[in-house]
Parts: structure tokens; sequence; C-alpha cells
């Protein structure tokens, strides 16, 4: 493609690999599997279900991607149980149960990264640990947050001796008698040997009381700005990159923003504010007028909730360097990685105010050629790849039409919407993506045509016992392409289908 300069692994430094040992795949978030050959778009008909791991119907839905190294796959789990098994098979090679730290129960959410021997993962308490690789034993465990609510749904990335994640809360959920609000978004740079803070970067200042909510409630502010995504490294400038959530209450900080740091120091290289004003709080999905009055900046319209909740990508085209980034509003933009200029910016769906749903909500790929993106529940969600260096729509793929009408999902009409809550992953010729319509596909990245299908709504045989049940593919996360098997989370947090038992994860394999 004229004008693109192909950049990923290979570019970053890396050398070209199998694996798949990180959120992004790699430092540059490229969530592209370069080296996968195995399969390809003339095999793809002879790609097989290959095993189901079953997770507790109690504990809700799995968010926690896989990270694959060599012949081992290393998950989390919604039951507080962080697992290394076998990547052919899912039978289990070594566990670790987070309820031998700390107190009170706790999930895994965020997707592990393998480096140095160590496997680090965060929970939805504010612990970050480190693993070993070959037997789960404990190295460290930090409670990097301990305020109340405060969760790493960031998955970490680890860069020359440290380990990056962010931290958010679910603090503006708490109701309008909680008095809000007070938790401040923040990101750390650990060291793996110890976990001890190197530096943090607050994306808020230290909030103060504004008056009180109508209740009496004290009222305080700036808050929240939380870092909900995984941060990417250009390891060329030794540069950060990650994207901010709303205001809590208040508004102020580095809110709806990307954010360039040192890696060293967490200096600002640049930073840029995509909203000007998103103060968002449980209430403002409320039609209650009382419940309203507990909304900031209803009235003015500008309790949007429209974060940037996705992983930022970092690429060349155009002889420059640029950084990607997708928003809850739908838009999709691209900025000088040295400047933060906008280079251009792509509007791929309507804003839906007070959630966001419509936009882009995790993250997309890059395969040296082409831009992913897909928005989620954007009547229909659709997937479009675009040029990297201007932003041309090449080809875009709604979500098929009788998504809801085939398959498991026929069985719930008034369940089923037609969306994408995943992230991207692509492959040599493949572009994966979930639906909320509980069908896992493969598209041609050429054209975006629908190679092949899988629904995931049906009741599957576990390797750990007893029988699970597919629903419609979960967020947090995307598909994973490494060594000649694919693998998927299902459980959307949004679009639940009713089911007796627990959801699974699924490999897939020729």
């Amino acid at each position: 493609m004229s004008g693109a300069v192909a950049s990923g692994p290979a570019a970053s430094g890396e050398p070209p690999a199998t694996d798949w040992p990180t959120w992004t795949k790699d430092l540059v978030g490229s969530r592209h599997a370069a080296a996968e050959d195995q399969i390809t778009p003339k095999n793809l008909g002879e790609l097989k279900l290959k095993w189901a791991f079953g997770f507790p119907r109690q504990a809700g839905g799995p968010r926690s991607q896989p990270a694959v190294v060599g012949d081992t796959i290393y998950f989390g789990g919604p039951d507080g149980i962080f697992r290394a098994a076998e990547a052919k098979t899912g039978k289990v090679k070594w566990q670790f149960d987070l309820s031998t730290v700390g107190t009170g129960f706790t999930q895994v959410r965020d997707g592990a990264s393998v480096a140095e021997g160590m496997v680090f993962f965060g929970d939805t308490r504010g612990y970050l640990y480190s693993l070993d690789q070959a037997t789960g034993k404990l190295a460290w465990a930090e409670r990097i947050d301990d305020f109340p609510g405060a969760t790493l749904t960031s998955s970490p990335i680890v860069f020359q001796g440290r380990v990056y994640v962010g931290v958010s809360s679910g603090e503006n959920l708490n109701g309008k008698d909680y008095p809000c609000c007070r938790f401040r978004g923040h990101l750390d740079a650990r060291d793996i040997k110890t976990g001890k803070l190197d530096w943090r970067y607050y994306t808020v200042p230290e909030p103060k009381q504004e008056g009180t909510w109508p209740n009496g409630q004290p009222r305080y502010g700036p808050s929240g700005a939380g870092v909900w995504s995984s941060p990417t490294v250009d390891p060329s400038t030794k540069t950060l990159y990650v994207g901010t959530g709303q205001n809590y209450s208040g508004s102020g900080g580095d809110f709806d923003s990307i954010l360039a740091l040192n890696t060293e120091t967490g200096e600002t290289r640049w930073k840029r504010k995509m909203t000007d004003v998103d103060t968002w709080r449980r209430e403002c999905s409320s039609q209650n007028p009382e419940d309203q009055k507990y909304c900031p900046n209803l009235p003015d319209g500008t309790a949007l909730d429209f974060d940037l909740g996705a992983t930022a990508n970092i690429f060349t085209a155009g002889g420059r360097r640029l950084v990607g980034i997708g928003q809850k509003v739908g838009v999709y933009h691209v900025l000088d990685a040295a400047t933060g200029e906008i280079v251009w910016q792509r509007q791929l769906s309507t804003p839906q105010p007070g959630g966001g749903l419509t936009g882009i909500q995790w993250g997309s790929s890059y395969d040296g050629e082409r831009l992913y993106i897909a928005t989620h529940m954007a009547n229909p969600g659709t997937l479009y790849a675009i040029n990297p260096a201007d932003g041309h729509i090449i080809w875009k793929t709604a979500n098929p039409a009788d998504g809801c009408t085939t398959g498991g999902a026929a069985q719930y009409p008034n369940v089923c919407r037609l969306g994408h809550p995943p992230a991207v992953t692509t492959s040599p010729g493949l572009v994966w993506e979930g639906s909320t319509d509980g069908k896992f596909r493969a598209y041609s990245s050429a054209t975006g045509e629908v190679l092949w299908s899988f629904d995931t709504i049906a009741d599957f045989p576990t390797v750990n016992g007893g029988p699970g049940r597919g629903s419609a593919v979960a967020g947090g996360g995307g598909a994973v392409v490494a060594n000649g098997m694919v693998y998927i989370l299902t459980g959307d947090t949004f679009t639940r289908y009713p089911t007796d038992k627990g959801l699974v994860m699924l490999a897939f394999g020729r």
C-alpha cells in the first residue's frame, strides 16, 4: 500500500515469534500474529474446536485474555484463580489461588504479560502479581492502590526492567448516597524484580470538597480519569502511550486524554485531551429526574462517558511515526507520535450519550499495511480496514444481519445485539473478531468477506470437568492467535444470554 511502512514486532526490535506473550502481542500494540503460518485463508475451513475450559457460573464472565508462550497458555479467571495450561489440550499445569494474598474475593479481569521468566497480572482489588512462569510460585504481590473499588483491567506491559500498568475504579457506580468522588486514576512503573514503585503518573489532582450533593453528601472533585487499557511503548524513543477515562465528579485533570510519557521517568512528553468536558456517574443513565440531580453536567449535555478505554497502536505511515487510538465516541484518532499533533481522525459510529457503547471499546490491530477497527453496539457494529496514512476507508463489513436469527442467539431475540465487544486481532490474511450475537468470525483482510464463523452459544464439554456454555464473545480482550491455535473468551458484560452453566474459553486448531 502506498504510504505505509510495516511496523510491529520486527520494527520494534523484537524477533518475529509465534508466541502471544502480552495483551497487545508486542510493545507497539499491533495485535498482529505476523509469524502465524499454520492457519491461513486457504485452510481456514479445517479449523475445529479442540478444547473448552469452563469457569464457575456464580463467578460471572471471564475477561482475562490469555497469553501464550511456547506450549503453555496463561490466563486468569473470574473465580480468583490464575492458571497455566497446556496450550494444545487445556490440561492445567499449575494454578495460583489469589485468596492466599490479602483478604476478600477477587477476580482477574486483565490479560497477563509473560516476560523475564515471570508472569505479571492484576486483580480487582488493586493488586499486581508476579509469578514464576514455570511453577506458578509467587515472587511478589503489591497492592498498588488500596482505594475502595480500585481495580486493574489495564493489562501490564514489560519494558527494560519495569512493568507498566494503569489503575481505574468503579467508584462512580456506588449510587447517590455515596459522597462522590475521590478516586485518582494513575499509571505506575514498577520494578519487575520487586514490584516496588519506580514512578507514578496521576491523571487528576488531589480531589477537594466542592460543596454537597442534593442529599447533603459531600461532593468532591475533580476525580476519576481511570486508566482502563494496556499501555503501549515505542522502544525507539522510550515513550509510553495510554488513554484515560472520564471524570467521575468535577471537571479537571487528564480525563479523556492521550498521554505520552517518558518510560524512564514518567515525565510528560505531550498530552492531548480529546473531549472538552466529560463527567459521568451511574445516575447519568437514569430516567428518574431525582436521580439525574446527581449526574454532573447532565443539563448541558456533557455527561458522556466518552473515555479512551482502547489501547493505542504505534506505527509508521506516510513517512511519519504515528500513534492511533479509538474512543467510545466512535472516533479513531491518529496523532504524530513525537508531538501529539492530530494527523487525521475518522468518525466510525454515531455517538451515544450516557454510555458510549456504540463506539470503539478495547483495541484495534495493525498488520503492517492496514488498521483494523471495530465498533461496538453501533446498530450494527461494523469492522473497518483503514489506510493508516490518511484514514481512507478501504472496506467495511457490518456485523452480519442474520447474526440474531441464526445459531444459539435465535432463541433469544430480545437479548441479541449486533455488535463487537472484543479488541480486533489479525494474522496474515485474516481478521478475527467476535460479536454479541455469539459468533466468532474470521474475515479476509483483503476484502472484509466473512471466511469462517463459529457459533459459541452452545453447550461444550470442558477439560476441567462438566459442561460449560458459550455466550456473547467477551470484551476486555480479543482473539489470541499463537502457534497454530486460536483462543477466544465468551461472556460479554453487557449482553447476557440465559444459562445454568458456567461460561467458557474456547481453543481452536486444525
